[in-house]
C-alpha cells in the first residue's frame, strides 16, 4: 500500500512538473511533436478555398494541402484545429496548436507575438461590395455607411489607422462577415484581396471595386515565439518544397477553379522567395559584379602604368 501511494505521488509530481515545463515554454519542440506522432495545425474551417470543411467533414483548401504535406514529411499525423482570425495568436501562445496555417498575414505587430516562417503566398487588402453600389474608393466615404471587417485581421488594423472615420462593423468569422454583407448590414466588406476576390467569383451580384488596398504583404506559417526547432524545420521544408514547385501544384489543386491561371504567378511564392526578394538579390549581385569589374579595371590600369614606368 505504501509503495502504491509513493508511486502515485511520484507520478503526480512528474505530471505536474511536465505540465509546468510545457506551460512555461508554451510550445512543443520539434522532437516532442515527433515523439507524440501528431502535429496540431490551426486552419480556417469556413474560408473556401483556403481552409474549409467539405460535405464529407474533411478539411480542404490551399492551407490544408500544405499542412498535410508538412505532416507527411515530418512523419506524423495532422490534427486540424479550427480557428478564427482573432484566435490565431492566442492558440499559439496557449499551446492549443503547434502551427498556424490560416491565411496569416505577416505584420511587424504580429511578429512581436509569434514567429513567422518564410512566406508561401502574396496578399494585399481588397474591398468587395454589391453591384448596386460598387465601392471603388474610400476617400469620399459616407459617414452613415458601415464597413464590414473580421476582428483581428489586417483589414481592421489598416482601416483603424488610415481611415478612422469609417464606421466598422466587426465579426468573428468569415461566415458571419459574409452573411452580414449578403444581408446588407454594411455597404462593403474589407478583407484580404484573395478572399474578397474569391467571394465575388463564387457569389453573383458582387464586385471587388478595390482589388488592392494598402501595401503588398505575404502569408506565412506561424509558430509560438521562441520555438526555434520547429521554425527552422518549416523554413527548410519551404525551401525544399520550392525546388519541386510545390506551391504552384497546391494552387492548381485548390485555387485554380476559383482564380484561374492569371493569378497564379501573382499569388504563389515558391521557396520562401518573393518577387521583391528575387529582384533585390539580382540587383545586389549586379552591383557586386560591377564593383568587381571596376576593381579589376583599376588593377589592370595600375599594372599597365607600372610596366610603362619600368
Amino acid at each position: 500500500m505504501k509503495k502504491s501511494i509513493v508511486f502515485a505521488s511520484t507520478l503526480a509530481l512528474s505530471t505536474l512538473f511536465a505540465t509546468s515545463a510545457f506551460a512555461a515554454d508554451g510550445f512543443r519542440t520539434l522532437d516532442e511533436i515527433k515523439e507524440d506522432g501528431t502535429i496540431n495545425i490551426g486552419v480556417f474551417s469556413d474560408k473556401n478555398p483556403f481552409g474549409y470543411v467539405d460535405e464529407n467533414g474533411d478539411y480542404q483548401g490551399y492551407d490544408v494541402y500544405f499542412a498535410n504535406r508538412l505532416g507527411e514529411d515530418l512523419g506524423v499525423d495532422v490534427n486540424f484545429v479550427s480557428t478564427e482570425a482573432a484566435n490565431r495568436i492566442e492558440y499559439l501562445q496557449t499551446g492549443k496548436v503547434d502551427v498556424i496555417l490560416a491565411n496569416f498575414t505577416v505584420t511587424p505587430e504580429r511578429a512581436e507575438e509569434v514567429d513567422f516562417a518564410l512566406p508561401y503566398m502574396n496578399v494585399a487588402l481588397g474591398v468587395v461590395s454589391p453591384d448596386s453600389n460598387v465601392i471603388e474608393t474610400l476617400d469620399d466615404w459616407n459617414p452613415d455607411d458601415q464597413m464590414i471587417v473580421i476582428s483581428g485581421t489586417t483589414a481592421e488594423t489598416y482601416l483603424v489607422e488610415n481611415y478612422p472615420d469609417i464606421p466598422l462593423q466587426k465579426y468573428d468569422s468569415y461566415a458571419t462577415a459574409k452573411n452580414a454583407l449578403e444581408n446588407g448590414n454594411g455597404v462593403a466588406w474589407a478583407n484580404d484581396n484573395t478572399e474578397v476576390i474569391a467571394f465575388a467569383k463564387q457569389n453573383e451580384g458582387y464586385t471587388v471595386g478595390i482589388p488592392s488596398l494598402g501595401s503588398a504583404d505575404t502569408i506565412a506559417p506561424a509558430v509560438t515565439k521562441g520555438n526555434d526547432t520547429l521554425l527552422d524545420w518549416i523554413n527548410d521544408e519551404i525551401k525544399t518544397l520550392g525546388e519541386e514547385k510545390f506551391f504552384h501544384a497546391d494552387y492548381e489543386a485548390t485555387l485554380l477553379d476559383t482564380y484561374g491561371a492569371d493569378y497564379e504567378e501573382e499569388l504563389v511564392v515558391e521557396g520562401g522567395v518573393t518577387a521583391a526578394d528575387a529582384e533585390a538579390e539580382s540587383e545586389s549581385e549586379t552591383a557586386a559584379a560591377d564593383e568587381t569589374e571596376a576593381e579589376s579595371g583599376i588593377a589592370a590600369e595600375t599594372e599597365t602604368e607600372s610596366e610603362t614606368a619600368a
